[in-house]
């Protein structure tokens, strides 16, 4: 069995949409990590104020290979506006999960 971590950084106020959606599909195992940031666009300039870092929201999940389309077709459509900074979605390979109560491998 194959794990991908997958690490989406949202804005924060689409992160409990995406939370919520991902749960009802039967992923509900996450991490949810504040943050703050900024992407290719450097910030965003309001009249004369420039917002240097934006607030984010930082998901971590570790699925297994078969699910990650269906994750990534979740997180794009619930975090999706259309805009600059809807976020950027990163998927990893994992090795190993080792759970620390029992020392069991794996999911």
């Amino acid at each position: 069995m194959a794990l991908k971590m997958i690490k989406a950084i949202v804005r924060a106020d689409a992160a409990d949409t995406v939370a919520d959606g991902l749960a009802e599909a039967g992923f509900a195992s996450m991490t949810k990590i504040n943050a703050f940031g900024r992407g290719k666009q450097k910030g965003i300039t309001v009249g004369s104020i420039h917002y240097d870092e934006l607030p984010r929201t930082i998901l971590l999940m570790v699925v297994e290979e078969g699910d990650v389309e269906e994750v990534l077709k979740l997180i794009h459509c619930k975090a999706y506006t259309g805009n600059f900074g809807d976020g950027k979605i990163f998927i990893t390979s994992v090795d190993n999960a080792v759970t620390v109560r029992t020392g069991a491998n794996g999911l």
